[in-house]
């Protein structure tokens, strides 16, 4: 096909398996990605749920040692989790033991989960609500937006959170603080300060992760960095994310043209058949994440129950989203995204609950993309 093709890995853990099996079988994957000709391989970043990638920079260390020529970075470091400091320094060390293969993500999702809670305890406001409705677009399905409000009310996961959060993180000020640790022009309180061993890493520039056209692809955009849409977790405002991207643009040193990657979640199998059982509990994993504390263990699609209508509900954006067949049909869809989106790069993530199915979902895209 015409662009490279990356991966997305959230370290799953599945049902009737632990953490120690998830990390494992990332090492694995990692492995044959490489070997596949898969361009990146990305780690998310989640906490107090079924997934292991809890600390990305610690398991990309592992994975750069692990592999030999293969791209290997996060996706996305949550600076509202953190400081500027603390990640230019960790990636700065990666950067340091594995040159010019280290990809430095970041998102804002501590920050954006904050604005979105104080909007929704805020008094409402007498102004028109912009009305979404679900619509194709050559092909590409764009849903109505998920309604979070319930879940920005659920007081555990608050509390979880705010553990986490640095209240006051400012993500563009995070961002061109990160520049200025790697060009070596970063002030504290006007004093000149250095921090090693980021400074001078020329090849760890930072790509920027959004849902939106709102911060991310605003901050994306000013600073001429990359940018990377969701289209695999909001895909009711991905496309307008890119759109938004592209047309604030402004060249920087290390990027004279927008660059934008979109992602997808994908299942292949040999058979449409297949696939599609291998597929049959992703709306189970999706279900506790919008309803609930966040992501169980992966369910085993030979043992789950259908999910009740009530629940269909909840997820069917992300259903009608996931790009699940043959690797003609999943590699067709994917053809369809990156031509809606111009897309430079496209990225996959992919989760089964039998590790030798993920991996023959990866092989069978990368064979049919031609990689």
């Amino acid at each position: 096909m015409t662009v490279p093709l990356s991966i997305l890995d959230l370290s799953p853990i599945t049902e009737g398996s632990d953490a120690a099996t998830a990390l494992r079988n990332t090492v694995d994957l990692a492995q044959h990605a490489e070997l596949w000709g898969y361009r990146r391989y990305w780690l998310a970043e989640h906490h107090f749920v079924a997934v292991a990638s809890s600390s990305p920079a610690v398991l990309i260390g592992q994975l750069a040692a692990a592999t030999q020529r293969i791209q290997v970075g996060a996706a996305a470091v949550q600076l509202g989790f953190t400081t500027a400091i603390a990640v230019a320094e960790s990636f700065g060390i990666l950067d340091a033991l594995h040159p010019g293969r280290i990809d430095l993500g970041v998102g804002r999702s501590g920050q954006r989960r904050r604005k979105a809670i104080a909007e929704s305890t805020a008094p409402p406001r007498d102004e028109p609500k912009l009305v979404r409705t679900w619509h194709e677009v050559d092909g590409v399905v764009v849903p109505a937006p998920f309604d979070i409000s319930a879940l920005l009310k659920n007081a555990r996961l608050r509390t979880r959170m705010s553990r986490l959060e640095q209240p006051d993180a400012n993500f563009a000020d995070q961002v061109s603080d990160i520049l200025a640790i790697l060009d070596g022009t970063f002030l504290i309180d006007g004093v000149e300060t250095h921090v090693t061993p980021a400074e001078g890493r020329k090849a760890l520039r930072p790509w920027v992760f959004g849902s939106s056209k709102g911060q991310s692809a605003q901050v994306a955009a000013a600073f001429g960095l990359p940018f990377v849409a969701s289209y695999h977790i909001t895909p009711a405002t991905a496309l307008e994310a890119v759109d938004a991207y592209r047309d604030a643009f402004v060249p920087s040193d290390a990027l004279r043209e927008p660059y934008v990657v979109v992602s997808a979640d994908v299942v292949a199998a040999d058979d449409t058949a297949t696939a599609k059982h291998l597929a049959s509990t992703y709306g189970h994993w999706v279900y506790p994440i919008r309803s609930r504390d966040g992501a169980e263990p992966y369910p085993d699609p030979d043992r789950a129950q259908p999910l009740t209508a009530e629940q269909t509900e909840v997820v069917k954006d992300r259903l009608a989203t996931q790009f699940v067949g043959d690797p003609d049909e999943v590699a067709h869809r994917l053809d369809a995204l990156q031509r809606v989106t111009a897309a430079d790069e496209l990225v996959i993530t992919s989760v089964t609950h039998r590790h030798q199915d993920r991996l023959r979902s990866h092989e069978l895209i990368a064979k049919r993309w031609g990689l």
